[in-house]
């Protein structure tokens, strides 16, 4: 476990700094008592509106999460407070049936989950996410899912019950070839084989999935995206996408920090790298540039992702339409308070 460290908080007036060594973060969790678990996304390039995030923070750790400065504005740090300051939302399931059942929804996909994993390992002793999936299945709502964890076995009967009734789709967050610089740069996050295992797990079991290279690291794992689509098909998967390297706000301090910790002699190749795709700056906030680069460099990446897909066995245009599927559950009572 790391000590505690923290980048200053932007929305905070003042900062402290340690005058001897820190301490050893412990998990700590929070109640967050919100009336809403639906969140809006108004992003244009991003293929949803609405996510649901059971938690806050997230115990996985990854030095690139761009979800770390979510954390500043409850009055965390996007450090270390990110991954041991977890906060619960223990009306999730509630709520989440609150809202299907106004008038004003549609049965809209819904993305578990955008600003943490819902599948982190408190989900083992909360259940959040199982109870707001049998919501989803409970009205038909058609659901994604983007997760790192093996935890998502355990609900394959709700996965079951979304695939008959309604829609759904895992994608498996694996930047990494190898667990030892995944355990670098993720540290508790679930091992490669473990995330492969569950994909084939599940689309074994007829759950459709994909792989999602993100982020894309230039200088450090762009040579693993051949072999990742390789073991992504033989594991099943049906889809593949890939992002870059986002560095906003408090994320950029954390990641180069990280970064010179664990690859103190390719810290300077992946920084020089960064800057190359991203026209000299470390990171794009645009809409539509934000998870792209530029640059012949980065254009060798989208071309070797391209080639790579065709080759391991990936169909041409994998988007898939989303069918209509939501009902409101009707001859018995719904427990909405």
């Amino acid at each position: 476990m790391r000590q505690i460290a923290n980048p200053p908080n932007p929305f905070e007036s003042r900062h402290r700094e340690l005058l001897e060594p820190p301490a050893s973060p412990r998990l700590m969790v929070y109640t967050d008592e919100t009336r809403e678990i639906l969140s809006r996304n108004d992003s244009p390039d991003l293929p949803f509106r609405w996510s649901v995030n059971p938690y806050r923070g997230c115990f996985h750790a990854c030095a690139y999460c761009y979800a770390r400065p979510t954390h500043e504005y409850w009055g965390f740090g996007a450090g270390t407070d990110f991954e041991s300051k977890i906060v619960v939302k223990e009306d999730a399931p509630r709520l989440l049936r609150q809202q299907f059942e106004k008038p004003s929804w549609s049965g809209e996909l819904s993305v578990f989950s955008g600003n943490t994993d819902c599948y982190q390992p408190i989900e083992a002793e909360y259940g959040l996410t199982r109870a707001c999936l049998q919501v989803c299945a409970d009205y038909r709502n058609p659901v994604g899912i983007i997760t790192k964890g093996a935890l998502v076995l355990r609900d394959l009967d709700v996965l079951m019950q979304l695939h008959r009734e309604a829609w759904v789709l895992v994608y498996f967050s694996i930047p990494f070839a190898s667990d030892e610089m995944a355990r670098k740069v993720e540290p508790q996050a679930p091992s490669i084989s473990k995330r492969f295992s569950a994909m084939k797990t599940l689309s074994d079991a007829g759950i459709p999935t994909g792989i999602s290279i993100a982020p894309i690291i230039p200088g450090l794992n762009d040579n693993a995206i051949a072999e990742l689509l390789e073991r992504a098909h033989h594991s099943g998967a049906c889809a593949a996408t890939y992002s870059l390297l986002r560095l906003s706000g408090s994320v950029e301090s954390v990641f180069v920090e990280r970064m010179r910790e664990a690859f103190p002699e390719r810290i300077g190749k992946i920084m020089n790298r960064l800057r190359e795709v991203r026209g000299g700056a470390l990171t794009e906030c645009r809409f539509f540039r934000r998870q792209v680069g530029q640059g012949g460099y980065w254009q060798m990446i989208e071309q070797l992702f391209t080639l790579s897909k065709r080759r391991a066995g990936f169909s041409g245009d994998q988007a898939r339409e989303i069918p209509q599927t939501f009902r409101r559950p009707r001859g018995e009572q719904v427990p909405l308070f």
